[in-house]
């Protein structure tokens, strides 16, 4: 099977050093970068499975980054960074991330939040043999093609992260079933719910609205089940 590829995005060379032995010893192949220019540049040479981005950097910062890479690529992106607050935290996600972890970080978290990012994207790109046959779904204006990874509106492709693929795909294959926060964060995300997920799943949920939605202030597509979660009739 073909190695899975990770960038390192951070101004520190010891802890891009630290985080390449540590992942390169989980049999992944490692590239780095000293900051957000040179990240992209490594990005129109080769394809990345995972992303792992600093925010306080020289130049560009994180979030300004990951805006740029998301305009090219759909690779999840992980932010590790010392900014901790909540208000970071949505930045980062409303720039096109998939997940936060804080520096100082643990070693098997950051492995485990890696591998579980991976192979996330990986399914929903296609890149691995999926156990249920491919379907084609058609949602309103909205036409999935889970063979090929893509998503219509109105016979126009959508530039979907894998986050908001897989939440998407969910809903519609589930239609009429309400998901809470929770039940979307461990389904999708793949890990333990914990507090401030919640959160994690808004934004996530209102980028989702603002690139399917007519009017995402008004959803149609993802509605909003008072007290219970997401639902699409």
């Amino acid at each position: 099977m073909e190695q899975s590829r990770i960038l390192i995005v951070d101004d520190n060379p010891e802890i891009r050093e630290i985080i390449h032995i540590l992942l390169e010893g989980e049999g992944f192949v490692v590239e780095e970068a000293e900051d957000g220019s040179s990240a992209l540049d490594k990005l129109k040479l080769s394809e990345f499975d995972l992303i792992i981005l600093d925010i306080m950097m020289p130049g560009m910062n994180g979030y300004q980054t990951c805006l740029e890479i998301r305009k090219s690529s759909n690779a999840p992106i992980l932010f590790l960074s010392a900014r901790t607050k909540e208000s970071d935290k949505t930045l980062g996600f409303s720039s096109g991330g998939d997940d936060y972890l804080a520096k100082p970080f643990s070693c098997n978290e950051l492995i485990s939040r890696a591998k579980a990012l991976i192979r996330r994207y990986q399914v929903y790109q296609g890149k691995e043999h999926l156990t249920l046959p491919p379907q084609h779904l058609v949602y309103r204006h909205l036409e999935i093609d889970e063979e090929k990874g893509t998503v219509l509106a109105n016979g126009v492709p959508l530039e979907l992260t894998d986050t908001e693929y897989a939440l998407l795909t969910l809903l519609v294959k589930n239609r009429g079933q309400t998901f809470s926060a929770q039940h979307l964060y461990e389904s999708v995300w793949g890990e333990p719910y914990y507090y401030g997920a919640s959160n994690t799943v808004m934004v996530h949920i209102r980028n989702l609205r603002r690139k399917v939605e007519k009017d995402p202030k008004n959803p149609e597509l993802i509605r909003n089940i008072w007290g219970k979660g997401y639902r699409c009739d």
